[in-house]
């Protein structure tokens, strides 16, 4: 016995250009019919949230899946799968196509030569899933948009419950990130943690999806970004406080990367505050209340 329920969607061409777009979504479990060999022409997610069964590729080679696993099903890849007859198991897919897919496959998010993903938690994907097929009733206005965004919020979920990866990042990752705004090379880094540079960009990559160099720019940019918005330093000295000692070469590194040059970001974006910002991240379901008037 099983239970199957799925939706079909036909975007137009506007929200293709939006990135990605949902297809189809569905939620089925149990003792499922075996699916294929068949070949599609897009995406598909299929999160496994308990029990288990088989994954076979197009040279019958066949891996066993237990739950929680997802299926990469990537288009123009012929496979075959299906869950044990004896137990079944509980499945959430997303059928998703657009442009957008060849970033997140550069960046790591999919992985067309790993088609079994084991999961830490199927939780999270499961709960984003729950929330398409929500919204996925014929008469919501807003149903291409909603269920596109939540597929580029799917890919994130599913990043951050693979098994081989902390959630939150590679203890490199946070150690990069610590260092981030020092006066360092990348050989630095990589000397630091007793790595080659060659097992750090894996490590980054891995973790990161982009180069040691460009993760640790993303962070570099980011503080002088809120340097220059919050507080009056000259250039010269938010160029050193992110590591650069020549200010010249930070000003064309951000003008190049940011778009504007430091002093028009500032102009634009200036909001210096006695004591500067808090560091503080905060609770949106708590905000702070303003002082004798009681309300937020």
């Amino acid at each position: 016995m099983y239970q199957t329920w799925m939706r079909f969607l036909t975007p137009g061409p506007a929200h293709h250009r939006l990135g990605l777009v949902c297809l189809g979504v569905g939620l089925q479990y149990g003792a499922l019919p075996t699916v294929g060999p068949r070949t599609l022409d897009h995406h598909v997610a299929v999160v496994i949230s308990a029990g288990g069964g088989w994954y076979e590729d197009a040279r019958g080679r066949r891996t066993t899946v237990t739950a929680p696993a997802l299926l990469w099903l990537t288009p123009g890849v012929p496979h075959h799968y299906a869950p044990d007859p004896g137990t079944g198991w509980d499945e959430g897919f997303v059928d998703f196509t657009g442009p957008a897919t060849a970033t997140y496959t550069e960046l790591g998010y999919i992985e067309p030569d790993r088609p079994v993903v084991p999961l830490s938690d199927a939780a999270g994907p499961r709960a984003v899933i729950g929330r398409m097929a929500r919204a996925a009733r014929r008469d919501n206005p807003l149903l291409e948009v909603e269920t596109g965004a939540a597929v580029h919020e799917l890919l994130v979920a599913l990043r951050r419950a693979r098994a081989d990866l902390a959630p939150d990042g590679h203890q490199v990752l946070k150690a990069l990130a610590d260092d981030a705004c020092k006066p360092m090379t990348v050989a630095d880094h990589a000397a630091r943690h007793g790595m080659t540079l060659a097992e750090l960009r894996t490590a980054v990559r891995r973790g990161a999806g982009c180069s040691p160099k460009d993760y640790l720019l993303g962070i570099r940019l980011g503080r002088a970004k809120e340097l220059l918005a919050a507080t009056e330093l000259p250039v010269a000295a938010v160029a050193r406080r992110v590591g650069y000692d020549d200010p010249a070469y930070f000003s064309r590194l951000f003008t190049r990367r940011v778009g504007t040059a430091p002093v028009r970001f500032r102009a634009q974006q200036g909001r210096t505050v006695p004591g500067g910002w808090s560091d503080r991240v905060p609770d949106p379901d708590d905000p702070p209340r303003l002082p004798g008037t009681g309300a937020p």
